[in-house]
Formats: C-alpha cells, structure tokens, sequence
C-alpha cells in the first residue's frame, strides 16, 4: 500500500510538473489563434483564420477602412466566415476562415472576428498596392523549442525593429512535435497580437510531418486548420507548395520534406516550379522551402533536392533562397573559390535559425557569412532594382546585411556589407563543447582556421 501510495504520489508530481511546464490552450467561445493570410489578390483581399471552442455557431468577420474616430464601429460590414470541425487529442475545435474581399489597394482596414457577441479586439492591415512598389518582409528560420519563452523574443524583436513590414515568411520546423496542440498554442501565444496585424506565409519542415495510422507520413492535422495559404500548387500540396505574388516580387513556397519522402513529389513539384517560373512578369524572385540546398553543418546534405532544384533556379534566375532545418547561420552562393562574387551566376542562399535549439556548423566553402549558436530574425526590402538583406540577432545587433542591384537585362549585382560588421559568432555552442571528442574539436578548429584564411582574417 505504502509503495502504491508513492507511486501515485509520483505520478501526480510528474502530472504536476508538466502542467506547470506546458500550458493547456483549451479553446473558448473567443476567437484565439488568430492569423492574417492570403489565397487572392493582397492589392484587393485579407484572410483570417482563428480557432474557437465547439459551441460556436455562427463565425463571422467585421471589416471597415481604418478611421481615427471609433464610429467605424456601427460602419462596418459583417462577413460570413466558413467553419471547419477538427477532432484533435479526441477534443472537437472550431477552425474558422474569412476572405475579405473587393477592398481598396493601398488602403487601410480595421476587422474583427467571432460570432457576434464574442469578438476578438479591433485589428488593422493595409492591403497591398496594385503593382510593383517598396516593400519590406521579415523571414524567421526554425523556431521549434523553447517556443514560448525563447522563440518570442526574435518574432517580437523582428517586430519591433521594424513595425511597418508587411509580412513574414517561416522557413519550416515552427514546432518539435507535429501535433503537439500545445507547442502550436506556443508559438501562436509568441506572435500573439502580431499575427493578428502581419500576414503570415510559412512552409512546412520535417518536424511538421508525422506517419498517421496507415503508415503514411502527413502534413501536421494543425497545419492546414491554422494558416490560410494560398491553394495555387500541386494537387495534394495545398498551402504548402504555393506562388504569392507581392509589388513586383514573385515569392513561391516548396515542400521539401514532401519531395525527400517521395521522388514522385519531387518531380511534380519540379515541374509544377518551372512553369511558374517560366511565366513570371515579375522583377524579383524569392523561393523558400525548409531544407537548404547547400547545408551549413557538416556531413548533413540534400543532394536529391539540390540536383532538382538549383538547375531550375539558376536557369529561371531567382535572387534569393530562403531555408531552415541545420540550426545555424550561413549566406552565400554557389561559385568557386577564387573567382568573383560580384555578379552571382545563380540565387544567394540564406539558412538561418530564430529559435534555441543549436547545432554545430560546418563552415563550408559555399558560405560568406556564418554564425553559430546565434538566435536571428531577417530583414528583407525590395525597392525598384535594389533587395536590400539585413540580419539581427535577437538583442538587436545587425549581423549580416548586403544588397543586391538588378540591371535592365535582369542581371545581380552583390555588395556584400557584412565585412564591417562585428566579427563572427563562430563558437561552438556549450552542448557540442562538453560533448566533442579531442579529435573532433581538433577538426573543428582546423574547419575554423581555413575558413578564416579563406576570408583572409587573421
């Protein structure tokens, strides 16, 4: 009886523990996880989706052009929204989406959403201008761990350095545990209010996936429920493999992890790219998929995806590659050594990272600026010919910035401005010091040492 009692008393401390731990997002009749998005035009639409208990039954948004005064309240015009039921964790939940449409270009909104009696508060967006002009977005890669009180600080800094961006790309790996609703509740209490104001775009990444009952690995049951994503990609990839097209630019999101469990998603999204590219009106191009082309840890590769994929970039000349997975910090290009960087032949390729968890990094030759153990968030404009990249860490230091121009007959121009920056962070983080063999540390050092020559720093 005694050892019962012990047993029990532990299992109760351990429940404990956990609760304390991780928070329980037990939906309400008020709108939570509330998110902007996009599946039409952003010069003359906004989507929402938000989350509610089961007892809701009539989800509706409320919009109105943006007034100083808070008469636009009785102005504003209700919109049905469509409900999905969703059986999580054997708990049913509300998923709710509204599109609101034929809006102004370049113009101000204030919207709500709930059922009308519980409302979420008062939001604005600005809708997109209708062709190319300036704009700015930010670009977070894996958050994943420590999501609430870690993760928070880069998309809340993000937002802070600059509160006038118009939206944000994630590169994959928002979570650890694809159906963790309580790892989704996280990272939408981090963005909080600021989903609510900024669109968010994302991809999904490995730790997105999982095997269902049947064997067969699957989007997260979070994923689609939770963002509105364009539905424009290839059939069975909706609002993971999908084109936006943003002022002038042309943003296109891959699944790679789809691809790299199966080669026929592979090939079909090869295809699927290159007739997107092949017809593209616009001056800028930006992919983003979640494993890079060119890894930034050592003895971790993808070369099935990079085989497909860089061909198709370089061939269809896009600027930029936007990418997660390897926990560490790399920009540059694939060209050899020695020869100029000046006019890149193929897209800049970035990885970065926005959360804690760290890898090792490998400093490969690809590579023009690196970091290691350093939580970052992006800064990308684009202004008529010129993409202006800046990275920060997430105390608010820039850490890597250049600027590509684009001459009339499409071709880069890179001016790389991170030589006057602080040196790298290129520490190994605490994990891999205590855990790396003398033999191991010794390659790592000498992986150090010619990278450093290579850069000509002494």
């Amino acid at each position: 009886m005694k050892r019962f009692l012990v047993t029990l008393l532990g299992l109760q401390l351990g429940i404990s523990a956990w609760a304390q731990t991780h928070k329980d997002y037990v939906p309400t009749v008020y709108p939570d996880r509330l998110i902007l998005g996009w599946q039409d035009n952003p010069a003359t639409s906004q989507s929402v989706n938000w989350r509610t208990d089961s007892t809701v039954t009539n989800a509706v948004g409320a919009i109105a052009e943006a007034d100083p005064s808070p008469d636009f309240v009785s102005k504003a015009t209700v919109v049905p929204a469509t409900t999905e039921r969703i059986v999580l964790d054997g708990k049913t939940k509300l998923y709710h989406f509204v599109h609101f449409k034929n809006l102004k270009p370049a113009t101000k909104y204030t919207y709500r959403v709930g059922d009308g009696t519980y409302w979420s508060e008062w939001f604005q967006f600005k809708t997109a201008q209708n062709g190319a002009a300036p704009f700015s977005f930010l670009y977070f890669g894996d958050a994943q761990n420590d999501i609430r009180s870690l993760w928070s600080r880069a998309i809340r800094g993000a937002y802070s350095t600059l509160p006038t961006v118009n939206f944000m790309i994630h590169a994959g790996d928002l979570i650890t545990t694809s159906n963790a609703d309580w790892q989704w509740g996280e990272w939408f209490e981090a963005g909080g209010w600021i989903n609510g104001m900024v669109p968010t775009l994302a991809t999904p990444g490995n730790h997105e996936y999982f095997r269902d009952e049947q064997g067969k690995s699957r989007v997260s049951r979070h994923w689609r429920p939770s963002f509105v994503l364009p539905e424009n990609g290839p059939k069975g990839l909706e609002e993971t493999t999908y084109q936006f097209d943003y002022q002038g630019t042309r943003f296109i999101s891959l699944n790679s992890q789809g691809a790299l469990l199966d080669s026929a998603v592979l090939n079909e999204q090869a295809n699927w790219l290159t007739q997107v590219l092949s017809n593209n009106p616009n001056r800028w191009t930006v992919v983003t998929h979640h494993h890079p082309i060119y890894s930034t840890k050592q003895g971790r590769d993808n070369d099935e995806w990079r085989a497909k994929m860089e061909p198709i970039y370089k061939k269809y000349n896009v600027d930029l590659v936007l990418q997660g997975h390897d926990h560490t910090y790399g920009r540059g290009l694939n060209m050899p050594l020695g020869k100029s960087r000046k006019h890149p032949d193929g897209p800049i390729y970035v990885v970065s990272v926005s959360g804690p968890k760290m890898y090792d990094i490998g400093l490969q030759n690809w590579m023009d600026r690196a970091a290691s153990n350093t939580q970052l968030y992006q800064i990308i404009s684009i202004d008529g010919d010129k993409l202006s990249y800046q990275s920060y860490t997430v105390t608010g230091e820039k850490y890597d910035s250049f600027e590509l121009t684009k001459n009339g007959k499409g071709q880069n121009t890179l001016v790389d401005q991170s030589p006057a920056l602080a040196p790298e962070r290129l520490e190994l983080p605490a994990e891999y010091q205590k855990r790396y063999k003398p033999e191991e540390m010794e390659q790592y050092r000498n992986r150090f040492q010619d990278y450093k020559a290579r850069k000509g720093i002494k």
